[in-house]
Parts: structure tokens; C-alpha cells; sequence
């Protein structure tokens, strides 16, 4: 009775937050991406999914999203991203900082 689907979603919406319209079987519901949404996050979307046969309830849809990544920058564009990747360091990469903690705690 769950549906599954895949929506992609910019890096600004992923990274500041921001609403996406989803598809579903009864037309469009919206989500809410909170800010800091990793990529290949899994969302629940209750009773939106297939209904059951011989009951008044209905299976969930369970959105994952894609972040999409830019492929093409101007030069101001490529510059501020620069600067900001510069300005973050690597004290901002949760899964990364997660992979490293895990490690070393298998290595103690």
C-alpha cells in the first residue's frame, strides 16, 4: 500500500529550506524541506499512498529527494561559491564528520 518516488530538489531548497510540490495519486500535496536536508532523505507523506481494498485507509508515500548540484557557473557565481566553501571548512559536513567518528571508534 506504500508508494515510493524520487523528487529533485535544488541545492538552494536543500540548504536554506523551502516547499516542493509532490505528485500523488490525488493530485499535488506540498512538502516541507526543512534547511540542511542531505541528499537521498527520506520523507513520509501519511495516507497518500494506494488505498487498501474493503477499508477507508490508505498506504503512505515515501518521497526520497535528489539534491541536484549545479553544472554550469558564471564566473561570480564559481567565485561566491568559492568563498563560501572557504568560509565553511569542514566543521559543516555531518555525514563526513559522522564516517571519521565512526572509524576511529573502530580503530580505539
Amino acid at each position: 500500500a506504500n508508494l515510493y518516488c524520487e523528487v529533485p530538489i535544488s541545492f538552494t531548497t536543500a540548504t536554506l529550506g523551502g516547499e516542493v510540490i509532490i505528485p500523488t495519486l490525488e493530485g499535488k500535496a506540498q512538502l516541507k524541506v526543512p534547511a540542511g536536508t542531505q541528499g537521498a532523505t527520506m520523507f513520509k507523506l501519511k495516507g497518500k499512498g494506494m488505498p487498501q481494498l474493503n477499508r477507508n485507509i490508505a498506504g503512505d508515500l515515501l518521497v526520497r529527494v535528489l539534491v541536484e548540484v549545479p553544472t554550469k557557473l558564471d564566473g561570480e557565481q564559481r567565485r561566491k561559491l568559492e568563498e563560501f566553501a572557504a568560509s565553511m571548512g569542514e566543521d559543516n559536513s555531518p555525514i563526513h564528520k559522522s564516517f571519521f567518528e565512526k572509524a576511529r571508534e573502530f580503530f580505539s
